[in-house]
């Protein structure tokens, strides 16, 4: 019986064949509240105070500009931003929501970005709930992209973000939060959220 010639493995373990890897554990999600936890559904906008966020993205990754837009009223909030980190979002979002009530800020839903690692600190010195989208499921925070759309009239992608003084990105949002809308019934966002300014409990706002 003739015995086929001796060939050596191409592997560097020197055995004949690749082994099948197997992980035990699947890989965990960056963050621990998914939007899946969420007490209403993304369609259903009867309760007030829960807000959608993410950034606008300048000229080579280099500068953004944080969106915040309540789901129910579509009232937008811009975060003054002069970079991309954690701490740098985390204390715009302390400069610009420190004046709502607890009503009208219960939770935010934010894409899965790094620049919200500190989401557990944001959610204990307000008292609300931080949740994430799914990747790559814009539709999941449909206020919101439809907001940052609106925004790319006034910040194209091309120049660099930071250059706007928060003065004129407070100008912006009272530009875009007086405009009436026809999903509001051609009423604005300013005038349905100012109508919900003075109250002190818990309310529902029906369109």
């Amino acid at each position: 019986m003739r015995l086929a010639p001796f060939t050596p493995s191409p592997l560097r373990s020197e055995r004949t064949h690749r082994r099948a890897q197997y992980r035990t554990n699947k890989r965990k999600p960056r963050f621990e509240q998914s939007i899946h936890q969420r007490s209403f559904q993304p369609e259903d906008r009867s309760e007030v105070g829960h807000w959608e966020g993410d950034l606008i993205i300048g000229k080579n990754q280099g500068s953004a500009t944080g969106t915040l837009v309540e789901r129910t009223t579509r009232t937008v909030r811009l975060l003054h931003l002069t970079g991309r980190d954690s701490a740098t979002l985390h204390a715009a979002i302390r400069d610009r929501m420190s004046d709502p009530q607890p009503a009208l800020f219960r939770s935010i839903t934010w894409d899965q970005g790094i620049e919200m690692a500190r989401h557990r600190t944001i959610a204990a010195e307000f008292g609300i709930d931080v949740f994430f989208a799914d990747a790559r499921s814009p539709r999941q925070r449909g206020s919101d992209e439809n907001a940052n759309g609106l925004l790319r009239q006034y910040f194209p992608k091309g120049p660099n973000l930071c250059a706007h003084s928060p003065a004129r990105l407070r100008a912006v949002e009272d530009e875009l939060n007086n405009r009436p809308r026809e999903i509001l019934e051609d009423r604005s966002p300013a005038e349905l959220f100012a109508a919900l300014l003075p109250w002190k409990n818990d309310r529902v706002l029906h369109r």
